[in-house]
């Protein structure tokens, strides 16, 4: 690990989420479509494996070297990434309710206290402390896009008011930060290497929001159809872009590839069961087929950069 546990990134709780995200794509897409391939749950087995090794380096490196992990808390970018860890904790609450309502339980609980508390810390940080529009960048929408999350499982276990809470301040704050983050892109310095795959969580919002919104609601209106339609074009735009990605070094962020095409991907299902519209049905079997092909160069790569000693290093 290079420089050993001291440098461990934050940024690999996104590699939990990526891999949980394609777990539950799968899962969903066998339903939908009838099938009995199994791999939505070794796929979340793999995630349940990612999750107790991340967590257990990062711990490791909380209790070492408390001050790199205060650092990291503290950083104007690196700090987005810490609520990484409760997303996970939802994400697998998600993925486990077919297999253990119990568990998911107990996960969703832990997981949606933790994001609430990391949520108001990093969000009062912004309102008190001076930042520079250059350390806006997507990953702020990771504090976000968690409280979007928290009703799919919650439906199940918490009352629907409070699962329209987080849902109600996930999706406002979506929008303040697009519209901050959209100026910064346009009209400032292009984001650095190690950000460009960030670009794709632009994707992830509105895709979670339609997923969790029909949960709630057991309906495809028309505001449901407009969080799935923006996010299916966000996909479209970012794939247009494709130049702009070809060619980047490996960086941890490349995992910000993998989560939000895994919500289209369980959106775009979703809708097909709503509509039977066959053009979702294609599109859903082609972004699982896509999400499927980035997650496993995504997870290729992040194996080779350990061997190599370049994750575990300074910036």
């Amino acid at each position: 690990m290079g420089q050993g546990v001291q440098f461990f990134p934050i940024g690999l709780f996104a590699s939990v989420m990526g891999l949980c995200g394609l777990s539950i794509a799968y899962q969903r897409f066998e339903q939908v479509f009838g099938l009995h391939l199994g791999i939505g749950l070794l796929l979340l087995v793999i995630a349940y494996v990612v999750f107790v090794v991340v967590s257990a380096a990062y711990l490791a490196k909380l209790v070492k070297h408390t001050k790199e992990v205060v650092n990291e808390f503290n950083h104007p970018v690196k700090a987005s990434f810490f609520p990484a860890l409760s997303i996970s904790l939802l994400l697998l609450s998600i993925g486990t309710l077919e297999v253990s309502r119990e568990v998911a339980r107990y996960l969703w609980i832990v997981g949606a206290g933790l994001h609430f508390v990391f949520t108001i810390i990093i969000m009062s940080r912004w309102i008190n402390r001076s930042y520079e529009i250059a350390h806006a960048n997507p990953a702020w929408f990771i504090p976000v896009v968690g409280n979007i999350l928290v009703p799919i499982a919650g439906v199940e276990f918490a009352h629907k008011e409070w699962m329209w809470f987080f849902f109600s301040v996930g999706l406002f704050f979506w929008l303040v930060l697009f519209t901050v983050i959209f100026y910064r892109i346009i009209f400032h310095n292009p984001l650095p290497p190690k950000l460009m795959p960030t670009l794709f969580i632009l994707a992830a919002p509105p895709a979670v929001g339609f997923v969790a919104y029909t949960k709630m609601t057991g309906e495809m209106d028309g505001f449901a159809r407009g969080l799935l339609y923006v996010a299916i074009f966000f996909v479209f735009l970012l794939f247009s872009m494709v130049r702009n990605f070809m060619g980047l070094n490996f960086f941890v962020s490349w995992w910000a590839y993998t989560f939000p095409m895994c919500a289209a991907t369980i959106a775009t299902t979703q809708a097909f069961k709503f509509t039977g519209l066959a053009l979702l049905g294609w599109l859903a079997a082609i972004f699982i087929a896509v999400t499927t092909l980035i997650t496993a160069i995504v997870a290729v790569q992040t194996i080779n950069a350990f061997r190599q000693n370049t994750v575990c290093v300074p910036d």
